[in-house]
């Protein structure tokens, strides 16, 4: 491995900021992706990479992503629960990098649930 430069190190460093700036984003919403064992094997790193690159291209702040472990659902992984302010939260089942960038422009900037990959509104209610 090559020996790494001080412009290296500033480019890392730069890149984990912008990250860490994007997870401690506003208020406005928040989406965690579920990332336990079960998620991470299902695919849930290309999820949050994808949900990081749009906030990134939109220059999005006033969002906060963050992580948890398992929601129980294994089956239905990878998953993600949207929650915006005064809303009900939504849980969005087997996504995939597409499929979250669709949620992301629909939900999190149209305001509208992209019910064809909704598992649950709220605590009880399903699609």
């Amino acid at each position: 491995m090559p020996k790494l430069t001080i412009e290296d190190l500033k480019k890392i460093k730069d890149e984990y900021k912008a990250t860490l700036a994007l997870r401690e984003g506003g208020n406005r919403a928040k989406i965690t992706v579920h990332m336990g064992t079960c998620g991470i094997a299902a695919g849930a790193r290309k999820v949050m990479e994808a949900l990081l690159d749009e906030m990134t291209k939109n220059n999005i702040t006033d969002i906060i992503v963050t992580t948890s472990g398992c929601a129980g659902l294994c089956s239905r992984e990878p998953m993600a629960t949207v929650e915006v302010v005064n809303e009900a939260p939504v849980k969005y089942c087997y996504l995939n990098g597409e499929k979250v960038r669709k949620v992301f422009r629909e939900h999190l900037i149209g305001g509208k649930v992209v019910e064809e990959y909704a598992l649950v509104v709220g605590s009880e209610t399903a699609y």
